[in-house]
């Protein structure tokens, strides 16, 4: 089920799987997820990898005031009693030096079996294991990552045209990416090498990120979910208290009230082990 959500008022959800969020690029959609967050209230919200772009911070640090907020406000829901789950992705592969650790409330871990409230056991994980380009080609990926970067460009001019004319956001580097018929092989060769590692974990489905490709669908009889991202798709998977598992689209960003958000921009990402609460790994 798919929702172009533009409501303001707060709906409570059971689980919320977010992925590629990318702070520290300039296409980071912060304040698209932070108008998403301010009307999200969620037991447990898994971060499901590339949450800090790793990459692009260092090739030139990018880090506004914007991505403090997000940065808050994820800890913010953590004191108020929501269990967030961090699990890293080839962008934020440093954080993978840290598994079964806590920062300020957020555990860190490399995967996960996430138990919906239906009953149904989900394989949650980045995804990027499965991508033979960033395992075995690293200097092509990053070619790549650069590539994308010049179409993320054109999506800002694009989205400035559709503004002024009063239409929603739409990503051009995400519809230009479906028109080239290898990239469309590459989305549906990963969702089947995806799918077989959930039959191998005997789980019921699998939810990942990794290729900014949001869907929730049927594959061999396993329900593969890709969170999407939020530098072109602006997408969530929603797990509702029954169970269901929920696509949902914020094109919208609303005015809201300033919180207040102090400068601490990644010390949670870096602080030294000694000063970190050993917390107990989940099974997988």
């Amino acid at each position: 089920m798919s929702e172009d959500a533009d409501s303001q008022s707060t709906r409570r959800v059971r689980t919320l799987f977010l992925s590629d969020i990318h702070l520290g690029s300039k296409a980071a959609k912060a304040d698209f997820l932070l108008d998403f967050l301010r009307v999200h209230e969620a037991e447990t919200i898994v971060l499901v990898g590339d949450i800090v772009d790793g990459w692009r911070l260092k090739r030139n640090w990018h880090w506004p005031q914007n991505c403090n907020d997000v940065v808050q406000k994820l800890l913010r829901k953590a004191r108020k009693g929501a269990r967030i789950v961090y699990i890293p992705g080839n962008h934020d592969a440093f954080m993978r030096d840290y598994p079964g650790i806590h920062f300020g409330g957020i555990e860190v871990e490399k995967n996960i079996i996430h138990e919906a409230a239906d009953g149904k056991r989900y394989l949650v994980l980045h995804g990027d294991e499965f991508d033979v380009v960033v395992r075995n080609a690293k200097f092509i990926a990053h070619l790549g990552d650069w590539a994308y970067d010049m179409a993320i460009a054109l999506n800002v001019i694009i989205a400035k045209v559709r503004r002024r004319l009063g239409l929603p956001y739409w990503s051009f580097s995400a519809w230009a990416k479906l028109q080239v018929k290898r990239a469309v092989n590459f989305i549906g060769e990963f969702q089947n090498v995806v799918a077989e590692e959930a039959r191998r974990h005997q789980v019921d489905g699998v939810i990942c990120g990794h290729i900014h490709h949001a869907v929730i669908e049927d594959i061999g009889g396993v329900k593969y979910i890709n969170t999407g991202d939020w530098v072109e798709s602006c997408t969530a998977i929603i797990e509702n208290f029954d169970g269901s598992m929920e696509l949902v689209r914020w094109n919208k960003v609303e005015k809201a009230k300033s919180e207040p958000s102090p400068l601490v921009p990644i010390k949670l990402l870096t602080a030294p082990k000694p000063e970190m609460e050993v917390a107990a790994r989940a099974a997988v």
